[in-house]
C-alpha cells in the first residue's frame, strides 16, 4: 500500500485535496483527528491533550490501513504535524510523538503552502499571514530534512489538485 500525507499550516485545503484525491483514486482518506477531538472537547486544550490527539490520529491511520481494499491511502496530517504543533505552542514535544517521527512510514508528502485565503473555522488559531508562513517553512525544512519524496502543493484548489494528481502519478505510479 502507497501512504501519501497532506501536510501544512492550518486552513491550505489539505482535507479538502485528501478528500478530492481518495476521490480521483477511488480509495479512502484518514481524517484530521484533532478536528474531532478539539470540536467535542473545545479549543482550551492542554500539553497533554496533544498526546491524546497524536494517539488518535495513529489509531485512525492505523484502522484505515487495515481495512482498504485499494493500494492507495490519503492521511491528513501527521507526527510531523502534531511534533510542530506541540512545539509551536508549548516549546517542547512529547517523547510519544517523537518516537512516533522515526517510525513513520510513508511513501510521498504533499505540502500544503499558504497561497490560499485564510478562511475562518471555530477550531483555526492563526490567522495572519506572517504566523502561516512561519509554520510553513517549518514544514517545508522537515520535508527537505527527511528521505521521503514530496510535492510543494500551491495554486488554487483545482490547480492543487492537478499537481497532486501529477506528483503521486511520476513518484507513486
Amino acid at each position: 500500500m502507497k501512504k501519501i500525507v497532506i501536510i501544512g499550516p492550518e486552513s491550505t485545503g489539505k482535507s479538502t485535496l485528501a478528500m478530492e484525491l481518495a476521490q480521483h483514486y477511488q480509495t479512502v482518506w484518514v481524517e484530521e483527528y484533532a478536528r474531532r477531538y478539539l470540536l467535542k472537547n473545545g479549543m482550551n486544550y492542554t500539553y497533554d491533550d496533544l498526546l491524546t490527539i497524536a494517539k488518535g490520529q495513529v489509531e485512525l491511520e492505523e484502522e484505515a490501513a487495515r481495512n482498504i481494499k485499494n493500494e492507495m491511502l490519503f492521511i491528513d496530517t501527521d507526527m510531523y504535524v502534531m511534533k510542530v504543533w506541540c512545539e509551536f505552542v508549548f516549546s517542547k514535544c512529547h517523547t510519544w510523538i517523537l518516537n512516533q517521527v522515526v517510525q513513520q512510514n510513508y511513501d510521498l508528502y504533499l505540502l500544503c503552502n499558504t497561497d490560499l485565503p485564510w478562511v475562518k473555522d471555530e477550531l483555526r488559531e492563526y490567522p495572519d499571514l506572517e504566523n502561516r508562513e512561519l509554520l510553513y517553512h517549518i514544514y517545508k525544512d522537515i520535508m527537505i530534512n527527511q528521505s521521503v519524496p514530496w510535492i510543494d502543493i500551491s495554486g488554487n484548489y483545482t490547480q492543487r489538485l492537478k499537481k497532486a494528481i501529477q506528483g503521486i502519478n511520476e513518484h507513486l505510479l
